[in-house]
């Protein structure tokens, strides 16, 4: 089976093509480093889809690699609007400035008990492992860097929903300005996420309990519900 790889290193960009015979997407990553091509770089960690370190994308969709099974002829290239090191390999510590803009909000209070209903409320959203896939997908994220963006979001929901959170008015307001507002909500994140979370409609409930705590949407400022001109572009609704 052949595969492409698109290659990255400080001085060039290509696209290499190997033969390998796994049809794991990890496991072929590891069989060209071993036997094949030794400055492939790529990163790994725990094997099985818990860490997602290994995230990349085939043939332009964001996958795991050690849970995801290629074909012949499928394109392998790293996630993108991260930094690239070197060939698949990308910086994810860049993914902490987006958390910061929401965790740097929150103050908890430990010496509140959660029930096992508290704790199913947040559960889901505790599953984020951080990989970047749902970054990598976003079109919003592709054309501002500054956007909180889908995991952060989906962070910010967890800790409202968090009994032991303080701070809901503060976490809101964080994530009015390049946030909640800015997403388009197209689901490309919901997607692509490994663990099935649904960023977009976290990102909804959060604009629900933005509208329910004072914030406004600033995308309906500029909506023009003015329609005494009657101008319709042709159309009379009075039919006349």
């Amino acid at each position: 089976m052949k595969i492409s790889i698109k290659r990255f290193d400080s001085k060039d960009e290509s696209i290499r093509f190997y033969t390998v015979s796994n049809t794991n997407a990890l496991k072929s990553l590891i069989e060209i480093k071993e036997n094949i091509d030794s400055t492939l770089a790529f990163r790994c960690g725990c094997k099985s889809g818990v860490c997602g370190s290994c995230a990349i994308r085939v043939n332009g969709i964001e996958k795991l690699a050690c849970k995801t099974k290629i074909k012949d002829g499928d394109l392998i290239e790293p996630i993108k609007y991260r930094t690239i090191i070197k060939d698949l390999v990308v910086n994810n510590s860049e993914q902490t400035n987006e958390l910061n803009k929401v965790l740097n909000s929150i103050n908890t209070d430990s010496d509140v008990e959660l029930s096992k209903n508290d704790i199913y409320l947040i559960d889901v959203q505790s599953n984020c492992i951080l990989c970047n896939s749902c970054y990598s997908s976003c079109p919003v994220y592709e054309v501002n860097k500054d956007f909180i963006g889908p995991f952060a979001l989906t962070k910010a929901l967890r800790y409202i929903k968090d009994k032991r959170n303080t701070s809901d008015k503060k976490v809101l307001d964080s994530i009015q300005s390049n946030g909640i507002w800015d997403c388009t909500l197209c689901s490309a994140c919901t997607l692509v996420c490994p663990q099935h979370i649904d960023p977009k409609n976290d990102i909804m409930q959060l604009q629900n309990i933005a509208v329910q705590n004072g914030f406004d949407n600033p995308n309906l400022n500029s909506f023009n519900m003015d329609f005494g001109s009657n101008d319709f572009g042709g159309f009379n609704p009075n039919g006349f």
